[in-house]
């Protein structure tokens, strides 16, 4: 029977570079990674693909889920609902495959509550004042929601001591290496065991 495979949470404030990150970093297939798809009740942005991005879903069928206990972690933010479905996350990881969570602080925060071999790693941005250049450089929000999105970020850079690493994203391929890196030690270690 193969090993219970890692769960490894990414995280760091809206507009860090998270999701570049990530996909840079999956390219590694000796990483034995899958991605893990969160649900959402916000609808879906120019190119964002249903099952690839996220599972989109009604305000309805997002709290039938809360009440049911299907989630890993769950928030609401700017009107809308994000969270993890727990079976789906479950099944990978005894299919043996290490799988990555891309979520925000406070869904980090539940899962390590719960799942105390959680892997978790905190990207930060160069600057503050780089945040808010590539927030603004994406051009798809209004103002008010860039402004919500800037306070936010600030609240959880301070989040930043609850994670066991913390890398910086000045440069995309950098940052993937050195989660990669992280990863496949945590994968050696485990194989030890």
């Amino acid at each position: 029977m193969s090993k219970r495979g890692l769960l490894v949470v990414i995280s760091g404030p809206s507009g860090v570079g998270k999701g570049t990150v990530r996909r840079e970093f999956m390219k590694n297939e000796d990483l034995n990674r899958c991605y893990s798809v969160s649900m959402t009740s916000r609808a879906p942005r120019a190119g964002e693909r249903e099952g690839i991005d996220y599972f989109f879903v009604t305000r309805e069928e997002f709290e039938k889920a809360i009440e049911e206990g299907k989630l890993l972690e769950w928030t609401e933010f700017v009107g809308n609902y994000y969270g993890t479905p727990l079976e789906y996350v479950e099944r990978l990881r005894d299919e043996g495959k290490n799988v990555i969570l891309e979520i925000e602080v406070e869904g980090a925060a539940q899962i390590k509550a719960k799942c105390p071999d959680v892997l978790m790693i905190f990207i930060t941005p160069p600057s503050m004042e780089e945040l808010e250049r590539r927030i603004r450089g994406r051009r798809t929000e209004a103002e008010e929601i860039v402004q919500q999105r800037l306070a936010k970020a600030e609240r959880e850079m301070t989040y930043v001591g609850q994670y066991k690493y913390v890398i910086c994203n000045e440069e995309v391929d950098l940052a993937a290496e050195l989660i990669s890196v992280i990863i496949r030690n945590h994968m050696k270690k485990q194989n030890a065991e």
